[in-house]
């Protein structure tokens, strides 16, 4: 379990050391407190499905990486290139609660399909923050 002290902390500070998601092996918390958006192909289970992009996997990746940069209050704890993943804290502006946001860039026929996993590491219920998140996430890459 996540330590409530984290929230006196400052961007990446005190957080748990991150690892990839596994997506192909994912299984969602029982908790109401995650949102995770998926291409329609993906069978695993997900709150969101996201139509692939019409971009090479290259090419959303950077998106997806500049768009997260330019967020407020969000840092970035870890990446690995080589599966084009990735994955951020954003604290809450009131109470400074971290949520951990990881992106997944693949290969489809398409173009790009994309895995976004947002999730709170405290509490039971988020009031749909993630969910939110996601939709502002996905609406910003459409958008660029």
């Amino acid at each position: 379990m996540t330590s409530p002290l984290i929230l006196l902390r400052h961007g990446a500070s005190g957080l748990p050391r991150p690892v990839p998601v596994e997506f192909a092996t994912l299984a969602l918390p029982a908790s109401p407190n995650t949102c995770l958006a998926g291409p329609p192909e993906y069978s695993g289970p997900k709150h969101v499905t996201v139509p692939p992009f019409g971009l090479p996997p290259d090419a959303l990746w950077q998106r997806v990486g500049a768009m997260a940069a330019a967020l407020p209050r969000t840092w970035k704890l870890a990446d690995w290139p080589e599966r084009r993943q990735a994955q951020w804290v954003e604290r809450s502006a009131l109470m400074n609660y971290p949520d951990i946001i990881a992106a997944e860039v693949q290969p489809h026929p398409q173009g790009s399909a994309l895995l976004l996993y947002s999730r709170s590491l405290l509490g039971w219920s988020d009031l749909g923050a993630n969910a939110r998140r996601v939709a502002a996430w996905l609406a910003a890459l459409r958008n660029a």
